[in-house]
C-alpha cells in the first residue's frame, strides 16, 4: 500500500461512511487510517465476511471495502449478500487476481475490483465511482419501479373503461370522464 494525499481525488463534500473488511488487522488499521486522511468517515471494521454483512446492515455504510480470502465468510460471498440486498456498493481490494475469482466478484455485484498492493490514487476514483454508480442504479430501479406502477395503473384504467363501455354503453371518453370522477369522489 503506497499513497498520497497530493494527488488523490477529494471525496464527495459529505465524507462517504465506509465499512473495511479485512482479516489481516494491520492491513486493515492502515487502510482504515489511509482513508480517514482522505476525508471518508469509517463507520465499522470487520476481520471476516460474515461479520461484514452483519455489520453492513446495521450501519448501512455508503461503501464496503471488501478483502476476498477471510475466514468465517469468503469476502465475494459476502458481497454477494451485501449487493443483493442493495445495502451498499462493494469495492474488492484482495491480493488475488485471478481470472475466476474476478468473474465471482463481477457475478456477486461488486462495483470495482483492485488488486494489492495498491495505490491509494487508484482505490479513491474507484470508491468515487462505485458510490455514484450504485446510486445511479438506484435511481433507475426506483423508476423502474415508478414505471411498472403507473402502467399498471393504466392498465385497470383501461380494463375499467371496457368494462364501463360494455356494460352500461358509455363511449370511451364517457367512461374515462366516469373514472375520474369516481376516483375524485374517494
Amino acid at each position: 500500500m503506497t499513497g498520497s494525499q497530493i494527488d488523490s481525488p477529494k471525496p464527495a463534500s459529505k465524507p462517504h461512511r465506509v465499512l473495511v473488511a479485512e482479516d489481516e488487522a494491520l492491513i486493515r488499521m492502515d487502510l482504515a487510517e489511509m482513508l480517514r486522511e482522505e476525508g471518508y468517515e469509517i463507520v465499522g471494521e470487520a476481520g471476516d465476511g460474515q461479520e461484514a454483512v452483519e455489520l453492513a446492515e446495521s450501519l448501512k455504510p455508503d461503501l464496503v471495502i471488501m478483502d476476498v480470502k477471510m475466514p468465517r465468510r469468503d469476502g465475494i460471498d459476502a458481497a454477494s449478500e451485501i449487493a443483493a440486498k442493495r445495502i451498499a456498493p462493494i469495492v474488492i481490494l484482495t491480493a488475488f487476481s485471478q481470472r475466476e475469482l474476478v468473474e465471482r466478484a463481477r457475478d456477486a455485484g461488486a462495483m470495482a475490483y483492485l488488486v494489492k498492493p495498491f495505490n491509494i490514487t487508484d482505490l479513491i476514483p474507484a470508491i468515487e465511482v462505485a458510490v455514484s454508480r450504485f446510486s445511479e442504479m438506484a435511481a433507475l430501479e426506483q423508476e423502474v419501479a415508478t414505471l411498472s406502477d403507473r402502467l399498471e395503473t393504466r392498465k385497470l384504467v383501461e380494463r375499467a373503461k371496457g368494462l364501463l363501455q360494455a356494460n352500461h354503453g358509455l363511449t370511451e371518453p364517457e367512461a374515462f370522464k366516469w373514472i375520474q370522477r369516481a376516483a375524485m369522489d374517494r
